[in-house]
């Protein structure tokens, strides 16, 4: 089974790590972090809030970090950095084209008033994947 190990750009739990790899049963694990756009100015698109070469590349180290451990636990994996603006979005679309048959995360641990002003990554990405049919499984760790 095809498994989806998601991250919103914070590094993954071990109990995540496990929870993916007892779910894939053998199967293909596939990493995805977010490197965030951070938004608009003046309606379009600016160089200055997409994410710079530090911050790429801490999400590249976090998914070859993670791929690694997968490997040592026995699992196969493979990763990607997705550069964009909603999380639950880009996560979703990645199980969609791999046919995963569920998504594990972590619990985002964020107030309740930066989750009202952004919104929560973890209940978008069950909204979405509840519609497509893909299980979601909330690591907390």
């Amino acid at each position: 089974m095809a498994v989806v190990l998601g991250s919103t750009g914070l590094p993954i739990s071990q109990a995540a790590l496990a929870e993916a790899v007892r779910r894939a049963d053998g199967g293909v694990i596939a990493v995805v972090s977010i490197a965030r756009i951070h938004g608009y100015a003046f309606g379009f698109p600016n160089p200055g809030l997409l994410p710079n070469k530090k911050e790429r590349q801490q999400q590249r180290e976090l998914v070859e970090a993670t791929v690694s451990s997968i490997e040592k636990r026995g699992g196969q994996a493979d990763g990607q950095v997705v550069v964009t603006r909603n999380a639950a979005k880009a996560i979703a679309n990645v199980a969609v084209r791999r046919r995963a048959s569920s998504v594990v995360t972590d619990a985002a641990h964020t107030s309740r008033m930066r989750r009202l002003v952004e919104g929560d990554p973890v209940a978008a990405l069950g909204r979405r994947l509840g519609r497509r049919g893909v299980q979601l499984t909330v690591v907390e760790g």
